[in-house]
């Protein structure tokens, strides 16, 4: 069951309309429609802590390997990278859904796929960071200024 599913049959069970939900958890009425029909996912820990408070539930429970995956992702690296992992389990999925692997090989294929796709996502911050060069010649600076003394 996805992330969506789960709300909103919480949702239904405890007799709320996504308007009264929305407005408990401090979001849209459309934001509600959008991680229930599994377009978007919570940003933060704290979001999905303040769903699963208000529904009554752990947050474990709603969280799938893969959403926690990409709300991590989100978290270090914004909308845009939470946006490329999703990419990329959907792909996973669909070859999954396809029968062209069998759902054993789909759970090991994903985690090698997330740890790759940490992997890259780091080294890339590093490689592309506009501060770098920035950072490195203060640190230069402090450096001779302090020996210099």
């Amino acid at each position: 069951m996805t992330f969506g599913e789960k709300i909103k049959l919480e949702r239904t069970k405890r007799g709320m309309d996504q308007k009264e939900f929305a407005k408990l958890i401090q979001v849209s009425t459309r934001m509600i429609s959008v991680y229930e029909n599994g377009k978007s996912f919570p940003r933060t820990r704290a979001d999905y802590a303040r769903i699963a408070e208000t529904l009554g539930v752990s947050v474990d429970y709603l969280l799938t390997e893969n959403e926690e995956f990409i709300m991590n992702i989100g978290s270090e690296f914004g909308p845009r990278g939470a946006k490329g992992a999703q990419k990329i389990l959907d792909q996973i999925n669909y070859t999954y859904t396809n029968g062209e692997i069998d759902e054993d090989d789909l759970e090991i294929l994903t985690q090698g796929i997330q740890e790759i796709y940490w992997k890259v996502r780091q080294k890339n911050r590093e490689k592309y960071d506009p501060y770098k060069n920035k950072r490195g010649k203060d640190s230069e600076t402090d450096t001779k200024t302090d020996s210099e003394s």
